[in-house]
């Protein structure tokens, strides 16, 4: 997750250099604008959070609430005027009434795709997505390509199912809550089954 403060009158800039939503531009483009977007704003925050760490919140929580969290402690370090987030829920008023329990801020603005919508936005999620990709290559390096690690791409479920075939958990950089992972263990318990009772 990113958080990105910038000043009103700052934005212009980046107009000019063609910011837009991470998801409509080239990797390389990305990769790119980073460091013009670090010398843009006036500060900036990029929140990781590790696979293990996940699964143990999600024991007593839900990734929305985590992500809010993680929302709250960028809004209390920046301390804005104002705050425009990406909501991944569709009912935005229920969500940003969430963001701003525990938290002083003057205006908070959630929408639905708000990186398409408000450069700022868009401006975070370049830097989050770069960030991603980065953690991402160091990974490809350590344990062979992967794909992109997207639940879409079938490179990525290739290498699972590959992987949880020759060892009993998947690497410590999966989230085991993660709903493709559970999938593809189910569908290996569902195997092992199958052959058990065929050779009986």
């Amino acid at each position: 997750m990113c958080g990105y403060l910038v000043d009103n009158k700052n934005l212009p800039k980046l107009k000019k250099l063609n910011v837009k939503d991470s998801k409509l531009l080239t990797a390389k483009k990305r990769e790119a604008l980073m460091p013009e977007l670090k010398k843009i704003c006036d500060d900036f925050i990029i929140l990781s959070i590790k696979a293990g760490e996940i699964d143990k919140l999600r024991d007593v929580s839900n990734l929305n609430k985590i992500e809010i969290e993680r929302m709250q402690h960028m809004i209390k370090m920046f301390e804005p005027d104002k705050v425009i987030i990406d909501s991944p829920e569709v009912n935005t008023k229920k969500f940003s009434c969430k963001v701003c329990k525990g938290i002083t801020v003057k205006k908070i603005v959630a929408e639905n795709f708000a990186d398409k919508n408000h450069i700022e936005v868009a401006a975070a999620s370049i830097m989050a997505k770069v960030h991603r990709d980065s953690e991402i290559k160091k990974l490809h390096k350590k344990h062979g390509f992967f794909g992109t690690g997207y639940p879409s791409d079938e490179r990525t479920i290739r290498f699972l199912k590959n992987w949880i075939k020759r060892n009993k958990e998947f690497p410590d950089f999966v989230r085991r809550s993660w709903i493709t992972a559970q999938l593809i263990k189910e569908e290996k318990e569902q195997s092992r089954l199958m052959d058990f009772l065929m050779n009986r």
